[in-house]
């Protein structure tokens, strides 16, 4: 009997997950190392066992869906304005002082121009997905903590979206002598009318349905879900991402009294699929670039892991927070962000940066997602923590 390679793969990513998160836990570490570590051992340039990350990774950004249609679940748009005013101009200042340093390692390390500046561009962000998924349930959704975070993730979410569009929209218009700039207005329009849509289907269609059913938990699982993806793909027909059209489907429904039923339902869902999507991220790196990017990568590392704790403690303490929040904020957001993943692999695939800068982002990230993810769950309560008294669900 011919053996299944996608099943096998499954196997091979969940059986070892299963094995070496048993082992980190007995070292202290935080699952989403082991998850990254077990992909670069696995991948094609180590054991070889899996062949094709490209299609586990385009697997796992199921689950990045999933937590931004949770996020929005959990914001109404009543929330979400005041939070976005709030952080903006400490969003915008950190993002441009670490793209400015970002854009000076590169151009020091020999790197040209646009590559520096695609650099400076990746050490702006932080991750959605460290910064939330290591938040305690009450803390993301009932605590102060909880809501800066998300408010600067957001602003800074957005910020890479754009950028996202403008690195596909320049590629695609580059050979039909269009301006993209006419196109990336054009996307940025369809933004608020995808927003109008899913609020007059939300208010006419969706709330009935979820009115008249809501006794089957079955069936509100499944309309939950088809409601998040569908919207997802309609964004993507529309030139946006399928992030943000299932963060849309998240805030539209967030007024619903059965959302936070709903939250609760999807988050196995979400875990599965960022499994995948953390094993992907160390399946997809090439070992053979490791010596040409190792340096770079280590100081742009060094300056992110210390960096941007001291410059968001200084920022918020300077808008008012108190030192105690301010240095914890600092130090869940202290990594570079999945999306400058797909930054450095976008703009390698459309060869706009070279193999050594696309992989310097990489190799940058992934070290902070590892240093930070472990500072994390040592310091403060997260749902994955090793002590006890700092493990909160």
């Amino acid at each position: 009997m011919q053996q299944d390679p996608f099943a096998f793969t499954l196997f091979l990513i969940f059986t070892g997950a299963a094995i070496i998160a048993t082992i980190a836990l007995y070292a202290r570490q935080a699952l989403l190392v082991a998850y990254i570590l077990l992909g670069v051992l696995l991948g094609p340039s180590a054991f070889g066992l899996v062949t094709d990350p490209v299609l586990i990774k385009q697997l796992s950004h199921v689950g990045i869906m999933f937590l931004l249609f949770l996020l929005g679940l959990n914001l109404p748009l009543a929330k979400l304005i005041p939070l976005l005013k709030e952080t903006t101009l400490v969003t915008g200042l950190s993002s441009l002082l670490f793209a400015i340093v970002g854009v000076a390692v590169g151009w020091g390390f020999g790197f040209t121009i646009i590559e520096s500046l695609i650099i400076g561009a990746a050490l702006t962000f932080s991750s959605t997905i460290i910064g939330l998924k290591l938040l305690p349930t009450t803390v993301l959704h009932h605590k102060r903590t909880g809501e800066i975070i998300i408010s600067i993730l957001l602003v800074q979410d957005l910020i890479a979206i754009i950028i996202l569009l403008l690195l596909q929209t320049t590629a695609q218009t580059a050979g039909q002598g269009s301006l993209p700039w006419v196109e990336i207005a054009l996307r940025i329009t369809a933004l608020p009318l995808l927003i109008a849509i899913a609020y007059v289907l939300e208010r006419f269609i969706l709330i009935k349905l979820i009115e008249r059913f809501d006794k089957i938990q079955e069936y509100i699982f499944l309309l939950a879900i088809a409601w998040c993806l569908g919207f997802a793909e309609l964004a993507a027909s529309a030139g946006l991402s399928t992030e943000i059209g299932a963060f849309i489907a998240g805030v539209t429904l967030a007024r619903s009294p059965i959302a936070l039923f709903i939250g609760e339902k999807l988050k196995p869902l979400r875990d599965f699929f960022l499994i995948i999507f953390f094993f992907s991220l160390g399946a997809s790196f090439d070992l053979r670039m490791l010596s040409s990017v190792f340096v770079p990568a280590i100081l742009l590392a060094a300056v992110v892991l210390v960096g941007k704790p001291l410059v968001f403690r200084w920022l918020l303490r300077g808008s008012g927070e108190t030192s105690g929040r301010s240095s914890e904020v600092g130090v869940r957001l202290g990594q570079i962000s999945e999306f400058s993943l797909l930054i450095a692999v976008l703009a390698l695939e459309l060869n706009i940066i070279g193999s050594e800068a696309s992989y310097t982002i990489q190799l940058a990230t992934l070290l902070t997602f590892i240093v930070s993810s472990y500072i994390i769950v040592q310091r403060y309560p997260t749902p994955i923590a090793i002590n006890d008294k700092l493990r909160r669900d």
